[in-house]
């Protein structure tokens, strides 16, 4: 395979890991409790747990990213549905950024679209959850990443636009790495992140930044050259 075949966007990887690092308190309702559960151990003991279900969690974005570049892979005229798929990725960004600058009700429409598969996964979930070991919470981990979270959906789009495996798979991972500060800090100390995360001015600053983030993203694709979109997905 040549070296053009895994050349990747920066601006790819940037937008997914500053929706990861600066979005993740979004998903904090739904991973919060099983990252505080973890961290109820003593510190010292919560650390391998938390690596594990961190790490599995990852090992599924990056699972879902390669299904979703390869299913586009088969879809001619790349270029242009990559570029659109981008700028949906920019405006569910903007989206979340509104519903922590003004409560505004976001992209909670698709992510109850998701509820129908979680609940498939949910019995598998509690499963996992309830073995006390290892291989508990590497699988708890893989389950929790199809928790219908309108975040990681939006990043997914990225993914699938790279319309290749390797690419879309390490979207998703750079979104994931970029999650981890706050996941792995709700395990050693979720009562006062918590508490940073629910104040009103930390969470205007949090929309606020995603919104720029989004905006970001739509003037990279707009100064996108067609030659270099090209090049983005070949």
């Amino acid at each position: 395979m040549s070296a053009e075949l895994f050349w990747l966007d920066p601006a790819v990887l940037s937008t997914a890991f500053l929706a990861g690092l600066l979005g993740s308190g979004h998903c904090f309702g739904m991973c919060g409790g099983i990252a505080a559960g973890l961290g109820a151990m003593s510190p010292g003991r919560a650390v391998m747990p938390a690596l594990q279900f961190n790490l599995a969690r990852l090992l599924s974005y990056a699972v879902l990213g390669l299904i979703a570049a390869t299913v586009l892979s088969g879809v001619s005229s790349l270029v242009p549905v990559g570029r659109w798929l981008r700028v949906v990725t920019a405006i569910m960004i903007l989206l979340i950024g509104l519903k922590f600058l003004f409560e505004f009700p976001g992209i909670g429409f698709i992510e109850r679209g998701g509820a129908g598969l979680w609940k498939k996964v949910m019995p598998w979930a509690l499963r996992a959850g309830g073995r006390n070991d290892g291989l508990g919470r590497i699988l708890l981990g893989i389950c929790w990443g199809l928790v219908p979270c309108g975040l990681v959906y939006s990043i997914l789009v990225t993914a699938a636009s790279t319309a290749h495996p390797v690419k879309g798979a390490i979207t998703m991972l750079a979104f994931g790495i970029g999650t981890l500060p706050s996941m792995l800090g709700l395990t050693v100390a979720a009562p006062a992140l918590n508490t940073f995360l629910g104040d009103r001015t930390i969470r205007k600053v949090i929309g606020f930044a995603l919104i720029i983030l989004a905006l970001w993203t739509l003037m990279m694709m707009w100064g996108m050259t067609p030659d270099h979109a090209n090049h983005v997905q070949h």
